[in-house]
């Protein structure tokens, strides 16, 4: 196997290979610790990059102080059509239900519309999840797949279609470099220098390069993520609510306004508890009332 200083090695190469010319990469910084190694590498690479937050409302105050002590991140708000601020609890309003496992739409709205036509570098790992094992790739590019195939086979790229839409590229040679240069300003692509690296390699790496990474880790997290996530299941969900009883009373008010703005849409859900029981798994008799929609 392959030592960390290999893997850096590596990913730096992946970096300069893939560096658009005359403007720097987007960097997706979470806050996490893979955010931490993507921005170290970045440095390392001597790539041009900006450092880019996408602030979804629901983060821990301890993320977002860290984040804010991170020299030259830039911190971008959701906008809507006319300009307006997306948050967590006007989206809740809006989708007409809370976040699930299932329909995760606050990643959409909140974290996924940065960098348009830009070339964006995530901490995406496959060690990190079955999901990201089956639908990552060091690049990934995401668009109509037939568009670009099309792309592909004309620079001769091997590629993958994915289960979840998008085509993955996994060999970074010239070819693949051509076709990340003619997508990139049209669609969303993102370049995945960590892909390969285990949990291990993540901290090897940030320990030798003297980071501490978020503060949050030395309380117990394994994951850094929104204050209420729902893949992190109900008791997780409980445990962060005990740590943050504002942003819970915040979710019940969302909830309180997306009863009261479509009272026709829910038959026994009257207030924003009767929501947020069923939410964190406490009344399980409670009509399967999204599980239905989300099939």
């Amino acid at each position: 196997m392959s030592s960390i200083f290999e893997k850096e090695k590596i990913a730096i190469e992946r970096l300069r290979t893939f560096a658009p010319e005359g403007e720097p990469y987007h960097l997706c910084y979470s806050g996490g610790k893979d955010s931490d190694c993507i921005r170290i590498l970045a440095e390392l690479a001597g790539v041009r990059h900006e450092i880019h937050h996408n602030l979804t409302t629901v983060d821990a105050p301890e993320t977002m102080q860290y984040v804010k002590s991170i020299p030259g991140v830039q911190i971008d708000k959701a906008l809507d059509q006319n300009g307006n601020h997306v948050t967590m609890w006007r989206l809740i309003v809006k989708k007409k239900m809370p976040p699930t496992r299932m329909v995760r739409y606050c990643c959409k709205e909140l974290k996924e519309q940065g960098g348009k036509g830009k070339l964006k570098i995530t901490g995406v790992r496959t060690a990190e999840s079955r999901s990201r094992k089956e639908n990552g790739g060091l690049v990934k590019i995401l668009k109509k797949p037939v568009t670009v195939q099309k792309a592909a086979e004309r620079f001769g790229v091997d590629y993958e279609i994915t289960p979840k839409t998008g085509v993955v590229l996994n060999l970074d040679n010239d070819a693949s470099r051509r076709l990340v240069e003619h997508c990139y300003r049209t669609t969303s692509t993102m370049l995945n220098p960590i892909l390969d690296w285990t949990d291990q390699d993540v901290w090897e790496f940030l320990h030798h390069y003297g980071c501490q990474a978020n503060p949050l880790y030395q309380c117990g997290h394994k994951r850094i993520g929104c204050i209420g996530c729902p893949m992190q299941g109900g008791k997780g969900m409980k445990k962060d609510f005990a740590n943050y009883p504002k942003y819970k009373a915040a979710y019940i008010r969302a909830f309180d306004r997306m009863v009261k703005a479509h009272p026709e849409k829910y038959l026994k859900w009257k207030t924003g508890i009767d929501v947020y029981k069923w939410w964190i798994g406490d009344d399980p008799d409670q009509l399967s009332f999204f599980d239905e929609e989300e099939m």
